[in-house]
């Protein structure tokens, strides 16, 4: 367990914060975006579902004073894995997203990976191993 930085805790309440709203977006209104940013549907929606998960886990971990290091460590190394994924996905030829959609995941690619720097600064700022 570590004490976390109120750096960590905020950027992940943070990365709670958006990726729920998104992740609720992307669920409820995942035809009309799919149209408006020639993504898949299924995508967008799974996505979606994915992200709502997410964002409860994340909320719950910014939640806590002390908190396990290898989780935060996992939505590090998550966030940083969903950034290059996503620009991965832009270049593989597997979606053919028009020019809104490519700046749509172009910008949740960077948002993401700005909450990775984020998180892992506040780790750094956290206390090391506290005893549970």
């Amino acid at each position: 367990m570590i004490a976390s930085s109120t750096l960590l805790r905020r950027a992940l309440i943070a990365d709670a914060v958006f990726s729920g709203v998104a992740g609720l977006a992307l669920t409820f209104d995942a035809s009309p975006l799919a149209a408006l940013l020639q993504l898949p549907d299924a995508l967008l929606r799974e996505t979606g579902l994915f992200l709502i998960v997410y964002a409860g886990f994340v909320g719950w971990l910014g939640s806590r004073a002390l908190a396990p290091k290898p989780l935060i460590l996992l939505v590090i190394a998550g966030n940083a894995a969903w950034t290059v994924g996503s620009v991965a996905l832009l270049f593989s030829g597997l979606v053919t997203p028009n020019v809104l959609g490519e700046i749509f995941v172009a910008a949740q690619a960077v948002g993401t990976g700005v909450f990775a720097e984020l998180q892992y600064m506040g780790l750094r700022r956290s206390t090391g191993a506290v005893a549970a």
